[in-house]
């Protein structure tokens, strides 16, 4: 494997320097945060993922205030509170998108989250107090317990969620593979993603990096030139 400088600098020669490297950065994630977050908050987000994987984001993004009032503000006990009644009536729903399996991963999920925030105070506690030299691990966790949260969508959910995360997008698979590891074009298997994160965790410990930057600076290194708030399938922006 390379040494993640000579991928940091090809990916300050691709982007004007190192100085308007670092001004692509996001904010180092802050575990802090993640224990103020809110259990609705989160439900919501998860939300928010499940409908936007295989789906244009700017069309959820357009109907977001239809679901925040569809899923009553996306309370986690309200929602569990609710009859079937309620969820089949979301199935005509026109203020969202009308996806039976997803708006039943929502159930799904409230009962994830409420469970989670029984066991260690909160949702975001728990999150904060997960390691990202582990983030297979969660995603596991997210996979099992969780409704349609595995795989990509895991990975975003945590990103958006705040976590410190990296994202195997396909520019950041592509950089991996150019670096000398040998997993599969779309990695989804235990043994492809246990390699990426013991590689991330190699270079985390090189560089000092978050998992965060370490993962956008290999997706600026290689493949197309993106521009706005996604780069490569990982994400820029903070929310």
């Amino acid at each position: 494997m390379i040494a993640f400088k000579t991928i940091r600098a090809r990916a300050e020669k691709r982007k004007g320097g190192a100085e308007a490297l670092g001004r692509l950065m996001p904010p180092k994630p802050d575990p802090g945060a993640l224990c103020k977050l809110n259990d609705h908050r989160v439900l919501a987000k998860m939300t928010k993922r499940v409908f936007s994987a295989g789906f244009a984001w700017s069309v959820i993004e357009s109907k977001w205030p239809g679901f925040e009032e569809a899923f009553l503000g996306f309370e986690p006990a309200r929602l569990l509170s609710e009859p079937d009644e309620f969820w089949h009536q979301l199935t005509k729903d026109a203020r969202i998108v009308r996806n039976g399996a997803k708006i039943a991963s929502v159930r799904e999920n409230a009962r994830f989250v409420l469970d989670v925030a029984k066991e260690h105070g909160s949702f975001g506690k728990f999150l904060s107090t997960w390691p990202p030299s582990n983030e297979v691990g969660l995603l596991e966790v997210f996979a099992k317990r969780g409704g349609r949260l595995g795989g990509a969508t895991g990975q975003m959910l945590l990103r958006f969620l705040g976590y410190d995360a990296f994202v195997a997008s396909k520019d950041v698979v592509a950089c991996l593979r150019d670096a000398g590891l040998d997993i599969a074009e779309a990695p989804t298997s235990k043994r492809d993603l246990a390699k990426i994160q013991e590689q991330f965790n190699a270079w985390a410990k090189e560089t000092g990096l978050p998992y965060r930057h370490l993962s956008l600076i290999c997706a600026m290194s290689i493949g197309e030139k993106y521009e706005g708030d996604r780069y490569g399938g990982d994400v820029i922006a903070t929310n």
